[in-house]
């Protein structure tokens, strides 16, 4: 039977539709967005931006959510290709065998953490399984949007910092160094900290892991902007204005990511 290239279309297209709807969406209404933050970095000033409705997942992705879309797809992420990615060891270390799969060095596994954001993904990485899903990756504004809600605030539930075990999992007060205060001395089950929802109920976008965004700093494509804080980061990097910069095709053990979708 012969199938045409519209038919080919439909058929991929409708598959898309039908995989992003296993990933749990949450509806973020058009509205204006005060990005930054006034008493942050230099490059915090704030500014609002008018976004259209988007749609956003709920949880980072998880392990179990890539493996399925690995054995899918047959995609091997960058770490996978180059055999090292980087690991944090008090300072980062490129370390041989580090990979999705064995996110903290080679002696690592992901066993028993199938609820877990999986780390070690290149933005290219991300990318690529969002739009498997008929998704991409949101940009900075949308991820500031989703954390935020109608009104500013510095992190997802408020302006206050996040206490021992409350509302994030992050590390210690001084930055930076993992610690188990939180119940976790690396990444934690995502949606473990329900308390540090944000206004839209999208959880995790403080701590656990940082998130790749679609934005580029200065619009470098060697500067992709992550979001949210890790879990060896202190509170002031787990503030919704603040954001750093890393090469779209690395790996690394304390950034994840979460995809965005247009609103349907």
């Amino acid at each position: 039977m012969r199938i045409t290239a519209l038919a080919l279309a439909v058929l991929v297209f409708s598959a898309a539709r039908l995989a992003a709807a296993e990933l749990d969406l949450v509806a973020i209404p058009a509205g204006t967005v005060v990005m930054g933050d006034a008493e942050g970095e230099a490059d915090e000033t704030p500014r609002e931006v008018r976004l259209g409705a988007f749609r956003i997942m709920r949880h980072e992705v998880t392990n179990a959510e890539f493996a399925a879309f690995a054995e899918a797809s047959g995609r091997r992420t960058a770490p996978e290709r180059s055999g090292r990615a980087w690991v944090w060891r008090r300072k980062w270390q490129l370390v041989d065998g580090a990979d999705w799969r064995h996110p903290f060095g080679p002696e690592t596994t992901i066993a028993g953490k199938k609820d877990h954001p999986v780390v070690q993904i290149s933005a290219r990485d991300a990318q690529a399984f969002c739009a498997f899903h008929g998704l991409r990756l949101p940009t900075e504004a949308e991820w500031e949007r989703a954390a935020r809600g109608t009104a500013w605030r510095r992190y997802p539930w408020g302006d206050e910092a996040p206490g021992e075990g409350g509302r994030a999992s992050f590390g210690t007060v001084a930055c930076c160094a993992a610690d188990d205060a939180d119940g976790f001395l690396k990444t934690a089950p995502v949606g473990r900290f329900p308390d540090g929802a944000s206004p839209f109920g999208v959880l995790d976008m403080a701590g656990n892991v940082w998130e790749w965004t679609s934005s580029r700093l200065g619009g470098d494509a060697r500067k992709v902007i992550l979001k949210g804080g890790g879990w060896g980061n202190d509170p002031w990097c787990l503030r919704i204005g603040y954001h750093h910069t890393n090469p779209p095709g690395i790996g690394l053990d304390m950034v994840g990511f979460r995809c965005a979708g247009d609103h349907e």
